[in-house]
């Protein structure tokens, strides 16, 4: 009887321990950019250093496995599958600190999550990281026009309208650049600036322009 509620006992204790071990490695950092930067307990610093080291066998480096991962957050990103998408993301991340396609993604999925102002700072890193991507300061502009919506405070519409330049510029062909720009300058009433890139949105795609905006500049 002895023997055996030694034994119970020995069994809570390592009950315990695990508990505790488990309260000691913050839950759910994988779903969260760069892990949430947080401290990471033993046990999730081996389980990192365990994957980098299998990628590393199944890549040429550290780079190209980021790549690898990267595309497939975009994957299920497009799928819609956002927290396996953070995931891939993440392990992009963890690979690579400077790979922008990474702070691209943790920027689009937390303006897919209406995080607007979270959204932005992941995507100017992504910029600062590559500024010769188009698509990441159009991403940038819709998340700067999303706050400029909620606060009604027009030095986000500019910030919106300055990505969306710098995004012709990269992408001079791109019609959905042209046709964001015509509805940030209908908001600002000016005729003159809507009126020429609405023209410019139709010389690539007249069904870019939203009818209300065409509307507007016809009054």
């Amino acid at each position: 009887m002895k023997r055996i509620l030694i034994f119970s006992l020995f069994l809570v204790f390592l009950t315990n321990i695990n508990f505790s071990r488990a309260q000691d490695c913050p839950q759910g950092i994988n779903l969260i950019p760069m892990y949430g930067q947080v401290k990471k307990c033993t046990q999730q610093i081996q389980s990192d250093n365990q994957f980098i080291e299998e990628a590393e066998k199944q890549f040429k480096n550290k780079k190209a496995a980021s790549e690898y991962y990267a595309n497939k957050g975009w994957e299920y990103f497009y799928k819609d599958e956002l927290d396996t998408s953070m995931k891939r993301f993440n392990q992009a991340w963890l690979l690579d600190n400077e790979n922008p396609n990474a702070f691209w993604g943790f920027g689009n999925i937390l303006g897919k999550k209406k995080e607007y102002e979270k959204s932005v700072v992941y995507l100017e890193k992504s910029i600062a990281l590559d500024p010769n991507n188009g698509k990441v300061f159009y991403c940038a502009a819709v998340s700067y026009g999303q706050i400029f919506m909620e606060k009604n405070d027009k030095k986000y519409l500019d910030l919106a309208i300055k990505n969306l330049n710098k995004a012709v510029k990269i992408e001079p062909k791109n019609g959905s650049y042209y046709a964001q720009l015509a509805n940030s300058y209908a908001y600002y009433q000016k005729k003159d600036s809507l009126n020429k890139y609405i023209r410019k949105t139709d010389e690539i795609d007249p069904k870019l322009i939203n009818p209300e905006v065409r509307k507007f500049a016809k009054k």
